[in-house]
């Protein structure tokens, strides 16, 4: 075989377009240095986007708030069509319930007047967040998986409670109904979901009464499981020697997986 036949043989090099893909699939999934330095910053100017979604019921009234949300929503769509583009199978990518979320999330922003409602919905870009492995990725190294787990916890949490208030706020707030802000939001989602009930602040009509009972539904299971994953975590980080498995029961003497006899030190033991 010549030399001119097997230069034919070679696949032609890339694009400048699968180049660029390429590069976005390394800054996004990487663990380069780079690479996680462009995740970092990008769930910084991630929770800066979330800490506006939190202030939005009081921001609204602002004129410049209007100038934030489109803004906010150009800087989304940018990051949403980077992630798309840096996705090895797009339709893999678009199956993903963070996608749908995100896209919902992107949606209220571009359209803010027709989704007005849905606006509360924009907090599950923290849970979205918490997919993210930059957040995490130093916490394994480190051998602190539990607090990894609480770190989760925490963020579901927050993002339980802050999806309940900010619904309250926007379909309950009105001059008498006992909502008059999103302080009397959060005050009312917290005493409900700890099923406190200190009565002082309540919803009005058939529906407030059966939001009051869905919240606090929510509060008895998910918010208190959340809470005691936070506190004491249900499963602790002990390497099984057989078989590799890394997550036990706190008492746990066997393996659930091949059996193996266990040695988890006590909570607080060296």
């Amino acid at each position: 075989m010549d030399a001119a036949t097997a230069s034919t043989d070679q696949p032609p090099p890339p694009g400048r377009f699968a180049r660029f893909r390429r590069r976005l699939d390394f800054l996004y999934h990487a663990d380069h240095p780079t690479a996680v330095r462009f995740q970092s910053w990008v769930a910084i100017v991630d929770l800066v986007i979330i800490a506006f979604f939190v202030l939005a019921p009081v921001l609204q009234e602002k004129r410049y708030f209007l100038w934030l949300d489109y803004s906010l929503a150009a800087l989304l769509a940018l990051d949403f069509a980077t992630r798309a583009l840096a996705a090895p199978s797009l339709k893999s990518w678009a199956k993903r319930p963070v996608i749908w979320v995100d896209a919902l999330v992107l949606l209220t922003l571009l359209l803010p007047a027709m989704f007005f409602n849905l606006g509360f919905l924009r907090i599950l870009r923290l849970w979205t967040l918490s997919r993210k492995d930059v957040l995490w990725r130093s916490l394994r190294r480190r051998g602190l998986q539990a607090w990894e787990e609480a770190g989760r916890a925490v963020i579901n949490l927050l993002t339980c409670l802050f999806l309940a208030t900010g619904f309250i706020y926007t379909a309950f707030v009105a001059e008498g109904s006992g909502i008059e802000g999103y302080v009397d939001a959060l005050y009312f989602t917290v005493a409900t979901m700890t099923t406190t009930g200190f009565g002082d602040v309540t919803l009005p009509g058939p529906a407030g009464k059966l939001t009051s009972v869905v919240i606090m539904i929510v509060g008895i299971s998910l918010f208190v499981r959340l809470a005691q994953t936070v506190f004491r975590p249900y499963k602790v980080s002990f390497r099984c020697p057989a078989c590799a498995l890394e997550r036990h029961e706190p008492d746990a003497v066997h393996c659930k997986a091949c059996g193996h006899i266990l040695a988890i030190p006590d909570e607080g033991s060296d």
